[in-house]
Formats: C-alpha cells, sequence, structure tokens
C-alpha cells in the first residue's frame, strides 16, 4: 500500500495535476497486473469535470467489481457494495500555497485504496462484493478561516461533492478526510467515527473497530461527532469538517475514517502528510472491502436501528438541505 501512496502523492503534488493524470496512472496500474482496463465487464475508471463558483475541479470515479456482486448479477443475493470516498476541498492551495497540502490526505488514501485493488483484481484477487471508491482532484483550491486552524475551501459545493460520489449501489460507505484542525482527538494516526444512518448517530460498530485495531496494531482510537456534524453544510452550525457529509445523501450507514494529528493542524498547512498514516487508512478501506463483502463486518446493527426508529421516530430530518446554502 506504501508504494501507491507514494506514487499517488508524486502525481498529485504539483499544478499540473488532474483527475485524467490520475486515472491514466490507474489504468497503468490494472494493466501491469495483468488486467484490462478496456474490458466492459472489468474495472470502470471515470473523470468527470465539475465547475462552480470557485473554480472547477475533477471527480474521479473508481468501480472495482466483484466476483458476487451485483454488476456480476451472479446470484440472486449479491454480495453487499462497499462505498470508499476521499473528502477533501482542494490537493492544492495555489497560488496561496506551494505543495500539496494537508486536506489531500482523504484523496491519497481513497486513490491508493483504488490502486490496490485494480492490481488485486489484475491479479485474481477478486473480491466478493463490488467496490465503489471516489475522490476529486483540484490543485488550486481556496482557503477560508475556521475554528482554531483554516481550513480549505472547496472549488464546488458539498452538495455537489455528494452527487458526484455518493452511488445508489452503495451499502455502506467510508469516507476519509483529513482531520486535523481540531483539539477532540490528540492522536497521530487513524480514527473511526461511529455509525451515522439517516440522521441518528449509532454506537461504533465493533467488527470495524476490530478492523482498525488489526491495520494499526494498536488500540482503536474513535473520532467524536456531533448531531451539528451530520448536518448539511451552510445551515449556519459548527462542523468538525466535511468528513461525514455523505450521510446526508445516502440512506446507507456512513463511518468517518480520520486521519488525526496531535496537535491542530491547518487544512491548508503544506509538509503536513504523514505517508505511513495514509497507508494505514488506505489498508482500512482494503480490508473492510474485503470483509464487507463476504458478510463478516457490520456497520450497524440492523435490528437495533428499525427499534430505534419504532420507539423514536425517524430523524432523517437532519438529512434535509433545506435552508442550507451550497458553500
Amino acid at each position: 500500500m506504501l508504494k501507491h501512496v507514494l506514487d499517488v502523492l508524486e502525481l498529485l503534488d504539483r499544478p499540473q495535476t488532474s483527475g485524467k493524470l490520475l486515472a491514466d496512472h490507474l489504468r497503468g496500474v490494472l494493466d501491469a497486473a495483468g488486467g484490462d482496463a478496456s474490458a466492459g465487464d472489468g474495472p470502470e475508471i471515470t473523470v468527470t469535470r465539475v465547475e462552480g463558483a470557485k473554480g472547477g475541479t475533477d471527480f474521479v470515479k473508481v468501480v472495482v467489481p466483484g466476483r458476487n456482486g451485483k454488476r456480476a448479477g451472479a446470484s440472486a443475493d449479491p454480495a453487499p457494495t462497499l462505498g470508499v470516498l476521499g473528502r477533501l476541498g482542494g490537493v492544492g492551495a495555489r497560488p496561496e500555497r506551494t505543495g500539496i497540502v494537508s486536506d489531500a490526505d482523504g484523496a491519497v488514501a481513497a486513490l491508493s485504496a483504488a490502486a490496490k485493488l485494480l492490481d488485486m483484481y489484475g491479479r485474481g484477487d477478486v473480491l466478493e462484493g463490488d467496490v465503489i471508491l471516489s475522490t476529486h482532484v483540484c490543485p488550486d483550491a481556496p482557503t477560508r478561516p475556521h475554528d482554531p486552524v483554516p481550513f480549505m475551501d472547496s472549488p464546488v459545493s458539498i452538495l455537489d461533492c455528494n452527487r458526484e460520489e455518493i452511488d445508489e449501489a452503495m451499502d455502506a460507505v467510508v469516507s476519509i478526510d483529513t482531520t486535523k484542525g481540531n483539539r477532540l482527538l490528540n492522536h497521530r494516526g487513524i480514527a473511526l467515527s461511529p455509525t451515522v444512518k439517516e440522521g441518528w448517530i449509532l454506537r461504533v460498530s465493533d467488527t470495524l473497530l476490530g478492523v482498525l485495531e488489526t491495520v494499526t496494531g494498536e488500540a482503536a482510537h474513535v473520532l467524536p461527532i456531533t448531531t451539528q456534524d451530520i448536518t448539511p453544510y451552510g445551515n449556519g452550525v459548527h462542523h468538525i469538517n466535511s468528513i461525514m457529509q455523505p450521510c446526508v445523501a445516502t440512506s446507507a450507514p456512513v463511518v468517518g475514517l480520520a486521519l488525526t494529528a496531535q496537535s491542530a493542524v491547518a487544512g491548508c498547512a503544506t509538509g503536513a502528510s504523514h505517508e505511513t498514516d495514509i497507508a494505514a487508512a488506505g489498508r482500512f478501506a482494503i480490508e473492510t472491502a474485503k470483509e464487507y463483502g463476504r458478510g463478516v463486518v457490520r456497520f450497524h446493527d440492523q435490528a437495533e436501528f428499525a427499534h430505534l426508529v419504532e420507539l423514536y421516530g425517524p430523524m432523517t430530518r437532519l438529512q434535509s438541505t433545506e435552508g442550507a446554502v451550497e458553500d
């Protein structure tokens, strides 16, 4: 995984980086492993350019089919599909900052995980379920003030990101995001959030904690999130960052995988990315995809969730974007 992280970092850390550059790299990884990037029934790699009020960005989407996934149509009861999203404002903040920014870690992790899955697929290691990975590439995103340290802004809105990155086929979502600009979790590495589904903040998945501890080799760290964090951006309340924003746009359970630090680090800071931490995040995504596809990992207890809704009613109003401003 570290090799893929270093390759992706090299491609992203330049003013000329683009979605096409990364897509070509991913196709090359698949071809080198013995796969065929042009095969109709194999992995799909697409790039979509989206323009916003503050510029444009390239969304890169990779679909890696599973042996018994929905795309294969192998059975009446297909293996579940995992979504892996790299959330960020931009990989660079040019001309204000020179070089790749801390905020890019989510994109690096998602693209590196995609490269590893494509390499595995090409060599014949095909997972049970489909995996859909998505992120976006922008080398010149704006910045904005935030407490306690400045944030990266995005050339397009969060609603645009959700529209491009969330796929209806996703049965569960891992949202990877740099989460260093806070004083809530003073630990360098990666941390897992509680599961969020349809406006409910549920208990932390024991099986996902097990994957996290296996990948890191240390006791699991949990990212604290609040009701504010799972509401749409632009509603006037404080959000830790965009890590939980996918939960606004899907009924699938969502967990955040945060890349964290011991001190508060600005999202627009350069020289703040730790390659081994990004590799750990990528490995978590890969191992979760393996175990989720074969039914070992559960994001939430379905019976308990149904009981909560029966007792207290739906919380889907927290997903509503009505009154939120696209920022």
